[in-house]
């Protein structure tokens, strides 16, 4: 039981340093990761902007139209108000599924930061084990 346990072991590490990168110049490797984790913080940061205005444009839909009524359908007409309602409401749906997708969007990326730094670890494990087994006789 325990050699099968063992064989199974060794296949799952074999499948996944097989599935590893072995870039040619690991500075190069290691630039073009920090190039894609700045690509992905930057589209997380306009992610959060997004529905932060989305939010506001919904309250701010919600309080013209019901806290100064009189003016509003002075402008408007007082039949319009519950379809400014329904704007606010949808804007305010749109600015939450929006929340969701970045909330989701910003733990891909954490989680590819570890699993990068774990790859970066791990090459230059194998970089330092490869001159180490040159340097001996």
């Amino acid at each position: 039981m325990e050699r099968v346990m063992e064989k199974q072991n060794e296949n799952l590490r074999e499948r996944l340093l097989a599935r590893l990168p072995q870039p040619e110049n690991l500075a190069a490797y290691r630039e073009e990761t920090a190039s894609l984790l700045a690509k992905h913080e930057k589209a997380i940061f306009w992610d959060k902007w997004t529905t932060k205005v989305l939010a506001f444009c919904a309250i701010s839909v919600f309080m013209l139209a019901n806290f100064n009524p009189i003016w509003f359908s002075k402008l408007f007409g007082a039949r319009e108000i519950p379809i400014f309602d329904a704007v606010a409401a949808v804007l305010f749906f749109l600015s939450m599924t929006h929340n969701l997708m970045y909330e989701i969007n910003q733990s891909k990326v954490g989680l590819l930061k570890e699993v990068k730094q774990v790859q970066l670890q791990i090459l230059e494990l194998q970089a330092s084990i490869k001159t180490a087994g040159e340097n001996q006789p």
